[in-house]
């Protein structure tokens, strides 16, 4: 019998459907949250509606507008999107194809058009040389935010934490992401000597009743998809949920720094927190870049291996919003031929489970892995 499996569809979470759907949180866990989280990264920690609202939080707290920022020249609108609210300027850096982060080299080339801070992002819990930024974002007077969507949990290759070294750290409660309760997220403003303000005047709020279901139920709905993949409904299905906003795509959860997470959202995220600070375990997939991808992915579709949902198949993604940004593909040479070559696995998948895929991911490969 074969078998299907699906990026993008909650396989495999640590936090199941039925516990989602039936959590009941309360506003002790929001407490807690914000506590365990302000103690763990050593500051001021915010609950946020999802991770794009603690950006642009952290980014207001730290800079004017007209500022520019440098980003990953790989990532999501999301941050895009955060940049532009807080008034400030995205300056893209290029990535190395072996850990899809950006590096000092970059660093330097991009710097000349007047950065006055760097998001840090880990790109899918693959660490920077932190020692080095740090040291260039230091010597030019550059201020680190830690974006940890892809990361929570990991360390850095001298050993501290991510999150623990910028002025404030972000981290996104949405799918697929080191802590994934569907949509949710925090900031934590650090550096109050050097911020715009001693805390940040946000008046949070509950989030609004059709969001929360909507988070709620998404597991569950994902899981029928995935039962129906036999009769080849699933792609439909989801597409039907999406067109009557019973799901709402990740890229299109609005930004707003007025609300906050959910109080069942708090309680979850507070269970998967515990567990990473246990593991240590927070890289959320591995990749692997590959000759011919559409021909790839229809071989892995063939064998019951849906790995549609790669990220990303832009640099900035998803492809509906990549006009907006005006993207300098030139500039960026790797992250643009990253984009067209990157497949994607989640590292939630046991790997005997997979070993079929990736014996095909493998006869793709544009080269070994080191």
């Amino acid at each position: 019998m074969k078998r299907h499996y699906f990026l993008g569809l909650a396989a495999g979470r640590k936090i199941g459907a039925a516990r989602q759907l039936f959590a009941i949180g309360r506003k002790k866990h929001l407490v807690e949250l914000e506590k365990t989280l302000s103690k763990h990264y050593d500051g001021t920690a915010i609950l946020c509606k999802n991770g794009r609202s603690g950006l642009a939080i952290a980014l207001e707290s730290y800079f004017k507008k007209g500022d520019g920022i440098i980003i990953n020249a790989f990532t999501c609108y999301a941050v895009v999107e955060a940049i532009e609210t807080a008034g400030c300027v995205p300056i893209y850096a290029d990535i190395s194809k072996e850990d899809l982060n950006f590096n000092v080299a970059t660093l330097k080339k991009v710097n000349k058009k007047g950065a006055k801070g760097i998001i840090i992002q880990n790109t899918l819990g693959n660490p920077v040389d932190i020692v080095e930024i740090e040291k260039f974002a230091k010597n030019n007077g550059l201020l680190i935010i830690e974006d940890l969507a892809h990361c929570a949990g990991v360390r850095y290759p001298d050993r501290r934490e991510v999150g623990t070294v910028g002025v404030a750290t972000a981290l996104s409660f949405g799918k697929d992401k080191s802590i994934d309760t569907t949509s949710g997220g925090a900031v934590i403003i650090r550096n109050t000597e050097s911020s715009n303000r001693e805390t940040p005047s946000v008046r949070l709020s509950s989030p609004k009743f059709c969001d929360s279901a909507r988070a709620r139920w998404y597991p569950t709905l994902a899981a029928w998809c995935r039962g129906l993949a036999r009769l080849h409904l699933c792609g439909a299905l989801m597409r039907l949920f999406v067109k009557i906003h019973f799901v709402e795509k990740s890229a299109d959860n609005k930004l707003d720094i007025s609300k906050r997470c959910t109080k069942w959202q708090a309680k979850l995220a507070l269970e998967q927190i515990k567990d990473l600070r246990r593991t240590g375990e927070g890289k959320i997939r591995d990749f692997y870049l590959v000759n011919d991808r559409d021909k790839c992915l229809k071989e892995l579709k063939k064998a019951g291996f849906h790995f549609d949902g790669f990220w990303y198949e832009r640099p900035i993604s998803p492809e509906r919003y990549y006009k907006k940004v005006h993207f300098p593909e030139k500039e960026c040479p790797m992250a643009t031929e990253v984009a067209a070559q990157i497949i994607n696995v989640p590292r939630y998948y046991p790997r005997t489970k997979l070993k079929k895929a990736y014996k095909i991911i493998k006869s793709y490969l544009v080269e070994e892995k080191k």
